[in-house]
């Protein structure tokens, strides 16, 4: 009776966060970018242009474009891993088509349009995956490509299917500042994202030990798809005696998920350790040198306020 509770309850907030993120993105769609003709990536930002050349609504064609995406997933990854982002991607591509006669279109300063634009998009998006859903698109294409290509990472898939849409966008239009709006919305709602789910310190992330009889592969998928390092500890076993190696790795807050999925797939029995990292520097995280002259500063800082 009690896990009925808790479920029923993890469905309440997961339907009340795909409805708030939803109405922020569709805002976003509706009020800010498709009116000012920009295609802020994405399959949102080819239903967008095909809403301007055929007239069809943003949502339907949205809906239209991920079901072979969702089809094709369901297939290479099964069903409990996608529900999440069926669910998101009909109730997202809904939201924008419902609320398309009740909300307003501004076509006013460009500013305004990429910031507010930006910021709903990332706000909305970030809801949504707090919950563990997507809303499909190049996210989901770029994760079924990594799949069979590799050599690319999962950012570099999305980054250029991304920019094949932005740059299509500027022949759809017939304008070039449009694209060029697209990457600065693009932009601005990536980074509301991260600060929403992961915070604003690039220097902080997660230490994982992870501990596999298939390590090796599991180290050179984090080095190719995440492009982390990863050290090979020596391990001998207190009880088994047996000898091995533990995998150490530091990721970034939002690469914990993405490093999971990895490990899982190769190996669902790998035992992982997860600790909470305060400070990270060095390449890819904090610069080491820009942490030290800001320490010192603020010692200088602390300094000069004690003798006053």
């Amino acid at each position: 009776m009690l896990e009925q509770k808790k479920k029923m309850k993890n469905l309440l907030i997961d339907g009340a966060m795909f409805l708030a993120g939803s109405f922020l993105f569709a805002i976003s769609i509706d009020t800010f970018t498709a009116p000012n003709q920009i295609a802020a990536g994405g399959l949102t930002g080819v239903a967008t242009m095909f809403n301007h050349l055929f007239g069809i609504p943003i949502g339907t064609a949205n809906i239209l474009m991920n079901v072979p995406l969702l089809i094709w997933a369901y297939v290479e990854m099964g069903y409990q891993i996608i529900i999440k982002t069926v669910i998101a991607t009909l109730v997202s591509s809904a939201m924008i088509d419902i609320m398309v006669p009740y909300l307003p279109q501004y076509q006013g300063d460009p500013l305004i349009t990429i910031v507010f634009g930006g910021c709903l998009a990332g706000l909305g998006l970030a809801l949504i995956m707090m919950r563990g859903g997507t809303t499909g698109g190049t996210e989901l294409a770029a994760n079924l490509l990594a799949l069979h290509i590799r050599g690319l990472s999962l950012g570099k898939f999305i980054m250029i299917i991304d920019l094949i849409i932005v740059m299509a966008s500027a022949v759809v239009y017939h304008d070039y500042e449009s694209p060029l709006y697209a990457i600065l919305v693009i932009y601005i709602t990536s980074k509301v994202i991260d600060a929403v789910l992961y915070g604003m310190d690039s220097g902080t992330g997660k230490m994982m030990f992870i501990i596999s009889p298939k390590n090796e592969e599991i180290a050179h998928r984090i080095m190719d798809d995440l492009e982390r390092g990863v050290t090979e500890l020596h391990s001998r076993g207190a009880y088994s005696k047996k000898e091995g190696t533990v995998l150490f790795c530091a990721v970034g807050r939002q690469e914990v998920y993405k490093t999971y999925d990895i490990i899982h797939e190769i190996d669902p029995d790998a035992f992982i350790v997860v600790n909470d990292v305060g400070e990270i520097t060095g390449l890819g995280f904090r610069d080491f040198h820009q942490y030290r002259n800001k320490s010192k500063d603020k010692k200088k800082k602390d300094k000069k306020n004690a003798n006053q």
